[in-house]
């Protein structure tokens, strides 16, 4: 069944000829390529701080003789796990009704693609995503369909607002002001990029999305070409922060088809939050814009960028695993 989840590594295929007038996307001050740095594999990178305890469990997978595919959905099950971690799985920050829903995506190198969105007290979304893509002719599965396969593939329900997370809800009804403010405060999202030693290249993304919002939103992190994309032949990308920006840009697939056209992964990232900015900055809500870019290539070059200062990433590479502040493209 997964093999007709291929269209979309042809339809990358499909795009190259069409992005590969420089003009189109790249800014002329760039040069393109400039400044790869190959790392070799395994390699291992992430958002937010969150990241080094996800990259850490990716690394032994990977270790024990894992693929880059369970290595991604084992790294960011760690952080789904974590009810101390208050924008992905348990412990989620509810919708303004009180609800957390979650979701999430998970690609491999052949193009293979599963992803559910909407989906309530299921813990790990990541590995029901993986099962739909595994098990099912889909790619996307959403609300109670989602919640009903998921229970059917064995997996446990259970209540994922835990007391804390409702005692702040129940605070924040008093006000009920929604602000879709995304940095080091709000992380939103885990998103993480595997190239493992046989050089084959997996993403995950993971959310249980903005804090309070409408009952029924879903962000970018499900969606493929927004939140997360990988082509095995190119490299991968995902994304933190405020979604309906990714949705409307397709950050992620653009990331990689600018790399498949020769710009390194970092120019890549800048690339496109400067797409985003340059379209959107006009909107009176702007300065609560924030959204960060991660990238990895095939040839083990990494990108990571974005809008506003705050986007941290974890990198765990040549034995190392460490958490770095991303340049960004708001100074001053």
């Amino acid at each position: 069944m997964a093999t007709r989840r291929n269209f979309l590594h042809k339809l990358g295929l499909a795009s190259a000829a069409l992005l590969s007038t420089p003009n189109l996307f790249a800014n002329k001050a760039i040069q393109k390529g400039k400044n790869k740095i190959n790392h070799s594999p395994p390699i291992v990178i992430s958002t937010w701080s969150h990241g080094i305890e996800a990259n850490a469990e990716a690394v032994r997978v990977l270790n024990t003789g894992g693929s880059a595919l369970g290595a991604v959905e084992s790294g960011v099950r760690v952080v789904e796990a974590d009810e101390n971690n208050h924008s992905v799985g348990i412990g989620g920050y509810p919708d303004a009704s009180g609800r957390v829903s979650l979701d999430a995506s998970i690609m491999d190198h052949q193009g293979n693609a599963g992803a559910v969105c909407y989906l309530e007290d299921i813990i790990h979304p990541i590995s029901v995503a993986r099962k739909v893509m595994e098990e099912t002719p889909h790619v996307m599965l959403a609300g109670n369909g989602a919640l009903d396969f998921a229970l059917q593939q064995g997996f446990n329900r259970q209540n994922l607002l835990t007391p804390k997370m409702e005692k702040e809800w129940k605070k924040w009804t008093e006000t009920s002001e929604y602000k879709p403010v995304v940095n080091f405060e709000n992380h939103d999202t885990i998103g993480l990029l595997v190239l493992d030693n046989e050089n084959r290249l997996a993403g995950a993304c993971t959310t249980s999305g903005m804090m309070y919002k409408l009952p029924g939103r879903v962000g970018d992190s499900p969606i493929i070409g927004a939140g997360l994309f990988v082509d095995g032949e190119v490299g991968a990308a995902t994304a933190t922060g405020m979604g309906e920006l990714m949705m409307k840009t397709l950050g992620s697939f653009l990331i990689v088809e600018l790399m498949r056209n020769g710009h390194s992964a970092q120019e890549s990232c800048e690339i496109a939050i400067k797409r985003i900015w340059n379209r959107y900055s006009d909107d009176q809500n702007s300065k609560f814009f924030q959204v960060g870019y991660l990238a990895l290539s095939k040839d083990g070059d990494i990108g990571a960028y974005s809008i506003l200062p705050g986007f941290q990433y974890a990198l765990a590479v040549n034995g190392e695993n460490k958490l770095f502040d991303a340049d960004f493209f708001i100074k001053g």
